[in-house]
């Protein structure tokens, strides 16, 4: 193991001085992260991101192209070429066909190169021309992010907190009622290992479906081709333990093991270990939607994933990064189209507050973070109605079930998050004073003029904050 990670040190110190030489005296490169939560539009947000910086008449928040020194951005052939390339131009003609539809979502690593041509702002602008700079675009399932936290627990543990999450769930109902009359002490069997690890998938999947965040190994749900491997055939057991040599228990912990090794560190040292910006989306209205349960979980998730942008915590993280860290993190609440703009600013103060608990705990050592509530895509458009006699501020788009138009109104968030957030720390069935509802709309036919890029809400905004000081 030692001479292992010497070996990833020694290759992270070659590759961090080959980027630093090739950001000196040639281009400049930033990696932008993307990841989300489930559910949460990841492959819509880096369509169109794409399509708005290539198209920057919406825009107008980002300031180097508020002071027009954007001359010109283009697509081009991406740097890793053992990366699949994010299929932008499927993507873009889905969302803007004569009748659009959302486009599948991205199930593993992918990359994409947007170059930007800029003109130097301040005393530089009269001394140099335009520069260059690479936007590459690293884009990767939020659960392969969660599974960083995977690194610093043993089975047993992992096994214990698994065991005491999903037991009130329906979702694991097999999967628990398999355990029943297992000896994790008795000889290992490799079809009932195979049994379980089965039964967990499903619960993993059916869990991601209904919105909970806490879906790792995150592998399970997106195997590639690790389908069928040893190191994705184990789950958790009860109890604890060493277990004898052979044992139920004994392999399975040394399955856990190999997952870690084998399939979470090589994801951090060939990909998130190399990150400059992050960007990490979030369905907090199908949280909020689903009770105080869901928004718990949202919450303990998104402290997980900051906790993957402190390596001073874990020891192989820290000599992988060798100091580098990211620079600065958004977290974005996502489908701010389905509310009125009159409640974005409390769905923003809720993205704040699930996040400041941990932003308390962990030393970012210079980063920042921010939170936001966007739309990628505007799907609907505002609409006040009257109802029992008073105005009634909803959104109005296509159901995308039905494909007619409806009015909706989701319910009114507080003013305090706190409202929502202490009832879920507190383990509340259902919210006491409120009924939060979400309706699933489909994206709109674009009627763009020359230069434009998709409807947006606050993307603009989200760009700034992630590229714009590097512009």
């Amino acid at each position: 193991m030692a001479i292992t990670d010497l070996a990833d040190g020694i290759t992270r110190r070659v590759e961090a001085l080959g980027d630093t030489l090739s950001e000196t005296f040639f281009e400049p490169v930033i990696r932008l992260g993307v990841t989300g939560l489930a559910r949460s539009g990841k492959t819509v947000f880096i369509t169109s991101l794409v399509a708005n910086l290539i198209d920057r008449a919406r825009m107008g928040a980002l300031a180097a192209q508020g002071e027009g020194r954007i001359q010109t951005a283009y697509l081009q052939p991406q740097p890793d070429d053992t990366l699949p390339r994010f299929d932008y131009e499927t993507h873009l003609a889905a969302l803007t066909a004569a009748q659009p539809h959302w486009p599948d979502s991205t199930r593993a690593v992918s990359e994409l190169r947007l170059s930007l041509r800029v003109r130097p702002a301040g005393l530089l602008s009269g001394l140099s021309g335009p520069r260059t700079l690479h936007l590459d675009i690293v884009d990767y399932p939020g659960e392969w992010l969660l599974d960083l936290g995977l690194l610093d627990k043993s089975y047993d543990q992992w096994s214990r907190e698994v065991m005491a999450r999903i037991a009130p769930r329906p979702e694991a109902a097999e999967f628990l009622a398999q355990l029943d009359g297992i000896d994790p002490a008795a000889p290992h069997d490799e079809p009932l290992a195979q049994d379980l690890a089965r039964r967990f998938t499903g619960y993993l999947t059916q869990a991601r479906a209904a919105g909970y965040y806490d879906c790792t190994p995150g592998r399970f749900i997106l195997p590639g081709d690790l389908a069928g491997s040893p190191v994705l055939t184990f789950a958790p057991l009860p109890g604890e333990g060493e277990g004898a040599r052979k044992s139920l228990r004994r392999e399975m912990a040394r399955r856990f093991d190999a997952y870690k090794a084998q399939v979470v560190k090589p994801f951090f040292r060939d990909h998130f270990a190399r990150i400059d910006r992050q960007v990490v989306l979030v369905d907090a209205l199908g949280a909020i939607h689903k009770g105080p349960a869901a928004v718990e979980d949202m919450r303990r998730a998104m402290a997980e994933t900051l906790g993957a942008f402190r390596p001073g915590g874990n020891a192989f993280l820290t000599r992988l990064l060798l100091g580098k860290r990211v620079e600065r993190i958004l977290f974005a609440a996502t489908k701010a189209d389905h509310l009125h703009h009159g409640q974005h600013a409390r769905l923003t103060a809720i993205m704040q507050a699930l996040t400041r608990e941990a932003r308390a705990r962990a030393d970012f050592a210079g980063a920042q973070t921010a939170a936001m509530s966007i739309a990628a895509l505007r799907a609907t458009v505002e609409e006040t109605i009257t109802h029992d006699g008073k105005p009634l501020d909803c959104v109005r788009g296509t159901l995308l079930e039905t494909g007619r138009q409806a009015a909706f109104y989701p319910g009114d968030l507080p003013e305090d998050p706190n409202r929502l957030l202490g009832p879920a720390r507190d383990g509340a069935r259902g919210w006491l004073d409120a009924d939060y509802k979400v309706m699933n709309f489909a994206p709109a036919p674009l009627r763009l003029k020359p230069g434009e890029g998709p409807p947006h809400i606050r993307l603009d905004r989200a760009a700034q904050f992630l590229i714009g000081d590097r512009l």
